[in-house]
């Protein structure tokens, strides 16, 4: 007991380090579940990367504990076996520092996006690092002062300015938090915002006084056993519940692990519930197209449109008529219903506005920059002058090749059989006829016959 205590390897350690272990592989498969099952595209800027750091974050603060509390038997004899590098660095601004800051910049979006109506001031690569600095700047202050011992222990006057500056992130994002209470989020966001700081604050009442207790009694061996075994196993939970998606990738906090089901909702029109979305009616009237419709006109037309996306597509161009497909679903909802409208702006910004999106449209700086300094994300004319634009842009381009195209041509065809099946079920109507058949008479064998003694009998009726 002596032995382990102090040099590590007892058998609770193992248990903790195990435990550790079980949460950080549940940690990423919660993660990378919904892009490895659903096959989902990984989607750029913060929305990707800043789950990417907490996980990473999530991992340097459980190692840390492991390492700097004597989880394991080691000798300390290379530099980066060194006291500071993991009690101080990896566990304060890369660990538990860094996890903390990543929620408080995502509620901190979700403050300007839903309260404010506005894109942040400041993008999340700029604010994290910023919140950051306290970390960095007590880490470095304690890194050159060498206040820890040769068990990685501080001095008991540093407990309290440690402690406290846990439980000031911890409140800011409490703050952020209830900022936003007021807002009926359509996902999961206010609702993993607040069951990180129940169980940060729960867990880290539980880890400050078992921290407390590490760090003032080194001369009690079973507390400093006992005591390090409630920190990684408080630490393992707190990483696996603190963890959410639903604040970056709303749309895919609609896919669990609970869910067996096929995935469902594949647009954020569909998640959001806006009405005939991503849907194509089988009682739609087919409309003729003429080439000299303005294409905005012709672009209303659900059908066309999806011809015409085809079209793009196939000649690598897409961007411009998917962005117009989800503009226009925006336009479906109220303007009393901001929160679903924003969600759906922000969406079709990280999607085709900022720089280096996964569907980067092709606007001019001017107009791009109106979007993304726009004063109200809500506002129906958001993105009117980015759609005049790829407008003019269509005509000159996809419009013209597109006239002379197989998909036209087949967009055709199929307006016409569903004109001749729409006749043909009036027809059913009046006629009551089980056999009537919507196929050519040319290519129908029974066509011919039905029309000959329907033709007969007429005849016969009219002598008579």
């Amino acid at each position: 007991m002596v032995s382990c205590a102090v040099c590590g390897g007892c058998p609770s350690d193992y248990v903790a380090v195990s435990i550790a272990i079980f949460s950080m592989i549940s940690l990423i498969v919660k993660s990378t579940f919904p892009f490895l099952m659903h096959k989902v595209p990984i989607a750029k800027g913060s929305a990707f990367w800043i789950p990417v750091i907490q996980v990473i974050a999530s991992f340097d603060f459980l190692l840390s504990i492991v390492m700097a509390l004597n989880f394991l038997k080691f000798q300390r004899s290379h530099w980066w076996l060194s006291c500071y590098v993991w009690a101080v660095w990896l566990e304060g601004p890369l660990g538990f520092g860094l996890l903390l800051s990543c929620r408080l910049a995502q509620a901190f979006q979700l403050y300007y996006v839903f309260v404010k109506r506005r894109l942040p001031p400041i993008r999340s690569h700029m604010f994290l690092p910023l919140i950051l600095l306290p970390w960095v700047a007590g880490a470095a202050f304690i890194h050159e002062k060498k206040h820890l011992n040769y068990r990685c222990h501080l001095g008991t006057h540093w407990i309290i300015p440690v402690v406290s500056l846990h439980t000031l992130y911890v409140s800011v994002l409490m703050g952020f938090t209830g900022a936003i209470r007021h807002i009926e989020f359509r996902f999961d966001e206010l609702r993993d915002l607040w069951q990180g700081i129940l169980v940060s604050a729960s867990l880290i009442g539980v880890w400050v006084s078992a921290y407390i207790l590490n760090e003032i009694h080194d001369d009690i061996l079973w507390l400093q056993v006992v005591s390090r075994f409630i920190l990684l196993l408080t630490a393992s939970i707190l990483v696996l519940v603190f963890f959410s998606i639903s604040i970056s990738q709303p749309l895919l906090s609609q896919i669990s692990l609970r869910k067996r089901e096929p995935l469902e909702l594949k647009t954020m029109g569909q998640a959001l519930g806006i009405p005939d979305s991503g849907m194509l009616l089988q009682r739609e009237v087919a409309v003729d197209v003429d080439p000299n419709d303005p294409l905005d006109k012709l672009l209303l037309n659900k059908r066309f449109r999806q011809s015409f996306m085809a079209f793009a597509d196939s000649c690598l161009a897409g961007e411009s008529v998917h962005f117009f497909d989800e503009v226009h679903e925006l336009g479906k909802l109220p303007i009393d219903d901001p929160v679903r409208r924003i969600y759906m702006a922000r969406h079709i910004i990280n999607k085709y506005i900022i720089a280096g999106a996964a569907m980067e449209i092709n606007i001019s700086h001017r107009i791009r920059q109106e979007i993304l300094t726009t004063s109200d994300l809500t506002h129906p004319d958001l993105f009117t002058n980015a759609l005049n634009e790829l407008i003019q842009l269509m005509k000159m381009n996809l419009a013209k090749d597109y006239w002379s195209s197989m998909y036209f041509m087949k967009f055709k065809e199929e307006a016409r059989m569903r004109c001749c099946g729409h006749e043909m079920e009036e027809m059913r109507v009046y006629n009551f006829s089980p056999r009537l058949s919507c196929v050519h008479a040319s290519d129908d064998p029974f066509q011919q016959d039905q029309f000959s003694s329907r033709f007969t009998q007429d005849i016969h009726a009219s002598s008579h």
